[in-house]
């Protein structure tokens, strides 16, 4: 697709339809002493109202800019702090954010002037706006990019999702006759809505889903028969100590209850163990990888409860095979 293919999508749908294309590339982001490698993306000014993103300083560029070809920048909520000595939890941050506007930054060497910077919008999927700049596609396409006509993507939007079904109807018919495309002819370009975006991410997400239970599954039944194992052998070892306890008048439910807590007990510890681990690799990830993770106190209450589950399951049979040791034999095994 072409820059023309998303002219043509704005000039022929009668201004129904929001429209921009999208050019991005990561490249090298510098201000005064401070750099970082940042994703620019080159739009038009209706991309901002498709993600409904709001400003928390300044102003959105203009489709005037877009016409001229202007060095002007919005910036991602965390640029500011990736380009200067601003913390972003700070409670004067939106007053800060004002000193960026009218400063000048450098993209690939290339000067940009800072005309507004966008509110959070925190993370979603694979998407981090936050950490983008936007600049005017055609700057992008002509000063930036090296003049690349070729675009991955053109997005468009609707007033209400009852016009989606025109929409798609009528960006087929513009495109197959940009493109050249007879009606019944393989498309060389392809249409997807935003249901079925999510209809794909949440299919793939169930699969993950169930992928990962299966796992915990095996995970779980491995570990519960490790963990019988263990008090089985437990059991053999503490043969003498079971006849005496039951000489001095143990009952079977007293036996049995003892070796059943030691088995939840070992369960719970090693659950204990799993959530500081992954509370660290989740730390690491948020902190290397630029992924915000979250630990809920919730799961971690679940995780904990099933250990002690499969302690208490497991632990059943070993704790049987104690409690109805008969003492006399008990107290002679060698």
């Amino acid at each position: 697709m072409s820059i023309e293919d998303a002219e043509a999508l704005r000039d022929d749908t009668g201004g129904f339809l929001k429209i921009s294309p999208e050019l991005q590339s990561r490249m090298q982001v510098t201000y005064l002493r401070w750099n970082s490698n940042n994703q620019i993306m080159g739009v038009w000014p209706d991309y901002f109202d498709m993600y409904d993103h709001e400003l928390i300083a300044g102003r959105y560029f203009t489709e005037g800019e877009v016409q001229g070809r202007r060095r002007v920048a919005v910036l991602g909520y965390t640029i500011p702090e990736q380009l200067g000595d601003i913390p972003a939890d700070s409670s004067q941050y939106s007053i800060a954010t004002e000193l960026f506007i009218g400063q000048t930054i450098q993209v690939r060497g290339i000067p940009f002037e800072v005309v507004g910077v966008l509110e959070e919008k925190g993370d979603a999927m694979w998407l981090r706006p936050d950490d983008q700049i936007f600049i005017p596609q055609s700057t992008a396409q002509h000063r930036v990019m090296g003049g690349r006509d070729r675009l991955g993507t053109i997005y468009a939007a609707t007033e209400t999702p009852e016009e989606m079904n025109q929409a798609i109807a009528e960006i087929d018919r513009i495109m197959r006759r940009e493109h050249r495309i007879l009606p019944g002819e393989d498309a060389d370009f392809s249409i997807r809505n935003s249901q079925d975006l999510l209809e794909t991410f949440n299919s793939t997400a169930q699969t993950f889903t169930l992928l990962l239970a299966g796992i915990a599954g095996i995970s779980l039944l491995v570990g519960g028969i490790g963990i019988m194992n263990i008090m089985l052998v437990s059991v053999t070892e503490r043969t003498r100590e079971i006849g005496v306890r039951k000489a001095l008048g143990a009952t079977r439910g007293a036996i049995m209850t003892q070796f059943v807590v030691e088995a939840s007990t070992l369960c719970v510890l090693g659950g204990l163990l799993g959530v500081g681990i992954g509370y660290g690799a989740a730390e690491m990830t948020t902190r290397f990888a630029g992924l915000n993770t979250v630990v809920s106190p919730q799961i971690v209450a679940l995780s904990l409860a099933i250990s002690a589950f499969i302690g208490l399951f497991f632990g059943i049979w070993p704790a049987r095979r104690a409690a109805i040791l008969d003492p006399i034999d008990a107290l002679r095994y060698e």
